[in-house]
């Protein structure tokens, strides 16, 4: 055995980092731990003593015990010794000497409770909240990237900053998003890829029925599962336990307004209740994200929807055509990388031409234009088999998609050509200055409403004698538009409907309308609607009135 000398050029610990917990569960508390008093301590206790990397030791500290790791070392520049400034460069050691002025750095043992405060804790190690392979196009998400960049600014950024810095700006993160809008336009995809961006674990999909249960007080129960395990982390790991995401499909399933459901049970009310005080009560919870989707917004609770709850509300609406573009090229990309895309396809003139189709009926288009291919190579005998020598050439054309676009698929909020085109069948005769003058006011009226901002809502009334065309020449003024929503509201659809069946009918109408950036109406026989009869003094007032607030009640931003 010989005595081991240091080298004290190079064998002076400069840095240290040591790794701490409780030594003894029993001793585990809540209490703050001064970590620049730790060190000075350590220092007290420990100088002139060799440690190597990995060494684990016991150290006493405000009459607790605690086990120390070390993690890593860094050797001291000699010429701090002299007191000369030192070189930037650092080298890592495995064997050294703690010094009078050696620097100390605790950080707490993963999954510790131990409390660290002071300038002498290591910064976490914190995973990043985003996952670095994040790519839009290959999880599928097309004309989504304004929305998704909002839910970013809203609903993350808090949560990609250490929890120091959240909790000096005394910050509390978004806890919920609700996710609104028309079927087809991807909250569901949304909400799903939301998971595979973040760092998180896999999120819980819950559809909003499946809470519910026969017996009483078990859909209570199932709501209090969801958050056990965030309930769990929180209670172990305090600020930096990582986020627990709940997705909730059909929310307004579970989340109806309180009171508004027939009966004396009450099951509902109960269900609201128990969410509510889950996402933000007594005991809140900051390590959740509650995703909600609906296409009926107006049927959930107010005091869901209030910040705090599911405060970040986003209308997944109907995709402008950059949107349709990029939903398109996401669709065709593995036809196009197997050359089974013929090159007279032109995703932007197909963009231009799909207005007001939603996601899922691009989607469906692409489909279609895939199954006229398909077709084509199918040989017509007495079997149903496929021409193997064609097939090798299978391609799907332009003239496929423009097929699948005339007979197969038509947007849910779009134009239904058959609607106006029987008004107009045998075209129209300008015989004379009052049909030159309704279209040329009309036309007027349709570039006022394209191009001004001040005007998003225009109305006119053609009045005239019976069958003196005025249904023919509002159904060629709305032709001629070119607007992606044309409707005609006409009484022949809703005959035996009650008054508020019409009334109903009449509000759907211009409820898709509003979901349009461009939409044309046309309100078709206003007296058959009202009922009205010249003799006696009989017309509904209820599809009066009904008829009055839809035709004064200006769209919302941004649509006309």
């Amino acid at each position: 055995v010989s005595l081991y000398t240091f080298d004290k050029t190079k064998q002076c610990i400069g840095t240290m980092t040591i790794e701490i917990d409780f030594l003894q569960k029993k001793n585990i508390d809540s209490n703050p731990y001064d970590t620049d008093k730790m060190a000075a301590e350590f220092i007290q206790q420990f100088n002139s003593q060799a440690f190597s990397v990995g060494q684990q030791l016991v150290f006493s500290f405000n009459d607790k015990l605690f086990g120390l790791l070390v993690k890593d070392m860094e050797a001291m520049d000699p010429s701090i010794l002299k007191g000369e400034s030192g070189t930037s460069k650092k080298q890592k050691i495995e064997v050294g000497l703690v010094l009078g002025n050696s620097q100390v750095a605790f950080e707490k043992a993963e999954n510790s409770s131990l409390n660290l405060i002071g300038k002498s804790k290591t910064k976490e190690n914190r995973q990043s909240i985003i996952n670095p392979d994040w790519n839009f196009e290959k999880m599928g998400i097309g004309g989504l990237d304004k929305e998704f960049s909002d839910i970013f600014r809203r609903a993350f950024a808090s949560r990609v900053f250490p929890p120091e810095i959240v909790e000096q700006m005394g910050c509390k993160h978004v806890k919920g998003i609700l996710l609104y809008g028309p079927p087809g336009c991807g909250k569901t995809l949304m909400a799903r890829q939301i998971g595979k961006m973040l760092n998180a674990r896999e999120p819980k999909v819950v559809n909003g029925p499946e809470i519910l249960n026969k017996y009483v007080g078990e859909s209570e129960a199932n709501i209090r599962k969801l958050f056990a395990d965030a309930e769990e982390e929180q209670r172990r790991l305090g600020a930096n336990s990582g986020v627990h995401i709940i997705i909730f499909d059909e929310i307004d399933a579970i989340c109806k307004q309180r009171g508004s459901m027939a009966g004396s049970t009450g099951v509902h009310d109960t269900v609201v209740n128990q969410l509510l005080s889950k996402i933000d009560g007594v005991e809140q919870l900051n390590n959740i994200l509650v995703i909600g989707m609906t296409n009926r917004p107006d049927l959930i609770d107010e005091a869901l929807l209030r910040p705090g709850r599911l405060e970040v509300k986003m209308e997944i609406g109907l995709p402008d055509e950059k949107g349709r573009f990029q939903i398109l090229h996401i669709h065709t990309v593995r036809m196009r990388e197997h050359q089974l895309l013929a090159e007279d396809v032109d995703i932007a003139e197909l963009a231009v031409e799909t207005k007001n189709f939603s996601g899922a009926e691009l989607e469906g288009l692409v489909r279609a234009a895939q199954s006229t291919a398909m077709n084509r190579h199918i040989k017509a005998s007495n079997k149903v088999e496929v021409d193997m020598e064609k097939a090798e050439s299978l391609r799907v054309t332009r003239g496929d998609f423009f097929a699948s676009l005339e007979n197969d698929i038509k947007p849910a909020f779009g134009t239904n050509q058959e609607d106006y085109a029987s008004y107009i069948m045998n075209g129209i005769i300008k015989w004379g200055d009052p049909v030159t003058r309704v279209l040329d006011d009309g036309e007027l009226l349709v570039q006022q409403t394209k191009n001004s901002d001040r005007t998003p809502l225009v109305s006119v009334l053609l009045e005239g004698p019976p069958h003196s065309g005025k249904t023919a020449l509002a159904a060629k003024i709305a032709e001629e538009s070119n607007f992606p929503f044309i409707k005609i509201c006409s009484p022949d659809k809703m005959i035996g409907f009650s008054e508020t069946a019409k009334c109903q009918a009449m509000k759907k109408i211009f409820d898709d309308a509003y979901k349009s950036q461009l939409s044309c109406v046309v309100v078709d026989d206003i007296e058959r609607l009202l009922d009205y009869v010249p003799i006696g003094p009989r017309f509904s007032n209820l599809v009066l009135q009904a008829l009055l607030v839809l035709l004064k009640k200006a769209p919302p931003q941004v649509r006309q």
